[in-house]
């Protein structure tokens, strides 16, 4: 592990030589995915791309979106990012770091998973095994769905690998992208951890939800032979960056098997995951992984400070610790999470 204490990353070199000339807009367009079954609800996407249109302030809900809307995306894009939301979010909450990738020239797809969304919370009802599986399989049928899409599929940048393709995830959304990238999450392992720090986790733990805690709809002991998922692994997922993620889940014998490159950036005064259960969790066991962490951070550092307060187990979403400026470092995230994935995949175009 290596580990950089500081707020920011020293920026990556290696832009793709075929994309010097980009557009400096971001387009938007919202997109809607049919469920798995004929009566499963359909994923709402976002999609953020590079547009020579001009970008305007649209308002949407608490958010505002700094894009051309519906502008025509350009022929070419570097690569394909999803972004996974946290626990009860939206596809909107993190439009500066979406809208950073798509001035940066790649398409970005970020989701509202179904079930687990500030509209409704039915995943989350159905027990830790169906919450922690499905996120992920949310995700990859997005991708199954725009490289299958005759609009975009040939838009995005490939190699000898295939696509180019990676994955940004906060909180829950951290978890979902590294269970793409080979995490594997072992019930078990939350039922221990709430039962030996609950005091010092608890907002993890369940403490003072309306729903059942996570840790209490994990296994019954007759039941433990079964708390190891299945790997959920996505192949076609190339690079992930992970933003104060939940970690407890995780197995250390997966952990070290991931192979992707990694970043991890913790917010230092996290209290929604405490960082020495999750982020570090994580970085401790992925040797090539690099941590960040934020100094004098909360949780929702990571998100677009709504216009309207928003309220969770952690308090307000727009909520900052005294002199933390989130405005500054959303625009030093805008730099440095392109930066990564223009380093972190390959170059060379294939024939």
């Amino acid at each position: 592990m290596r580990i950089a204490i500081r707020q920011t990353l020293l920026l990556a070199s290696g832009l793709l030589v075929s994309f010097q000339l980009l557009a400096a807009q971001a387009g938007w367009r919202q997109i809607s995915i049919p469920g798995a079954t004929p009566d499963a609800a359909p994923t709402v996407v976002a999609l953020y791309y590079p547009t020579q249109a001009t970008a305007r302030a649209t308002p949407m809900g608490p958010f505002t979106v700094q894009a051309a809307i519906q502008a025509a995306p350009e022929d070419k894009v570097k690569g394909l990012i999803v972004l996974s939301h946290g626990v009860g979010g939206t596809e909107l909450g993190h439009g500066s770091i979406a809208e950073a990738l798509a001035r940066d020239g790649y398409l970005v797809a970020a989701l509202r998973h179904p079930g687990d969304n500030w509209q409704d919370g039915s995943l989350l009802k159905k027990g830790a095994a169906a919450y922690f599986t499905e996120r992920p399989k949310q995700v990859s049928r997005v991708i199954d769905a725009l490289l299958q899409d005759p609009q975009w599929k040939d838009r995005i940048a490939s190699d000898a690998e295939g696509f180019r393709i990676g994955a940004v995830g906060h909180s829950a959304g951290g978890y979902t992208v590294l269970a793409l990238a080979g995490g594997q999450a072992d019930l078990s392992r939350i039922r221990k951890h709430c039962e030996d720090e609950r005091a010092a986790d608890p907002i993890f733990c369940g403490v003072n939800r309306n729903n059942a805690p996570a840790a209490q709809q994990t296994v019954t002991p007759a039941a433990a032979p079964a708390s190891l998922l299945p790997s959920l692994r996505d192949p076609r997922v190339r690079a992930i960056v992970l933003l104060a993620p939940a970690g407890v889940p995780f197995t250390a014998a997966s952990l070290a098997d991931v192979r992707v490159p990694t970043q991890i950036y913790e917010a230092e005064k996290d209290r929604f995951l405490v960082p020495r259960f999750h982020a570090e969790w994580i970085a401790r066991n992925m040797p090539k992984a690099e941590l960040h962490r934020v100094p004098d951070a909360w949780h929702f550092a990571f998100m677009d400070t709504p216009a309207m307060a928003i309220q969770t187990d952690d308090g307000n979403i727009a909520d900052d610790p005294p002199g933390f400026d989130r405005k500054a470092f959303l625009a030093r995230l805008g730099q440095e999470i392109p930066a990564f994935f223009d380093k972190a995949l390959p170059v060379a175009s294939r024939p």
